[in-house]
């Protein structure tokens, strides 16, 4: 469940200065995901509270084991929420508060993170480009962390079209990688779900709180994606507006 997606949403490092639309995207953003990110955390801890018979860990190696996948390790990460498959080492990452514990929010986060292997397993598209572009995100992040840095020194985008078309651009492929991981999200979501009610390891009323749960975890993925969008729109309508002028 780890949000691999690089937002530069961070207030005092405004590119453009505070400009008071820029503010506007900025504050809907943040609150859009504060609100979210605390409804996820409130379901899992109340979905943490329901027992099924199986720990996250025991999940995970039933899945990965019914779809025939052999060579993808189920291994125990630290933290809270920081559960994630790496397509790299081959390796299902479960947080302790997910491996060791029967829960029902153990077993939907526990499946959803296998629903990636299976997508690896079965070469699933999006999948596929989302790994493709993780070098091109890795530079354009540090990229744009310089150019914030230039811009507390005073030379920032606002004061040269070049460096402004620099951030859209930079911004653009954190843009697409943030867009390009929803569906990947949602389709993890639900091949774990098919798949739990398919192997009966829930209940109906566990399934459904399964389902609520990966569909909150989701939505952190989509209002990090919308308030990408909406910045990215905002300094391409700056950068256009720009090139008007000089003209």
């Amino acid at each position: 469940m780890t949000l691999e997606i690089f937002s530069h949403v961070t207030l005092g490092l405004v590119p453009m200065g505070f400009s008071p639309t820029y503010m506007v995207i900025i504050g809907i953003s943040l609150l859009a995901s504060w609100l979210i990110s605390g409804t996820l955390k409130r379901r899992f801890a109340e979905y943490s509270q329901i027992p099924i018979g199986m720990t996250g860990a025991q999940i995970a190696e039933a899945m990965l084991r019914q779809h025939g996948i052999t060579d993808v390790q189920v291994i125990c990460t630290p933290g809270h929420l920081t559960d994630h498959y790496d397509p790299t080492r081959k390796t299902v990452n479960l947080s302790e508060s997910v491996y060791t514990v029967n829960s029902v929010a153990a077993a939907a986060v526990a499946a959803h993170e296998c629903g990636h292997a299976v997508q690896h397993q079965q070469a699933y598209h999006w999948l596929g480009l989302r790994t493709k572009l993780v070098p091109a995100v890795e530079f354009s992040s540090k990229m744009l962390n310089w150019l914030m840095m230039l811009g507390l020194l005073g030379i920032g985008v606002a004061h040269s079209p070049k460096m402004l078309w620099a951030w859209v651009i930079l911004f653009g492929v954190t843009t697409v990688f943030s867009v390009i991981t929803l569906p990947v999200e949602f389709d993890a979501s639900r091949r774990a779900l098919a798949w739990m009610e398919a192997s009966g390891v829930a209940a109906r009323m566990e399934h459904e709180k399964a389902k609520n749960a990966l569909f909150w975890a989701a939505m952190t993925y989509f209002a990090a994606a919308v308030g990408s969008i909406a910045q990215l729109a905002y300094f391409l309508m700056l950068a256009l507006n720009g090139r008007r002028n000089e003209n």
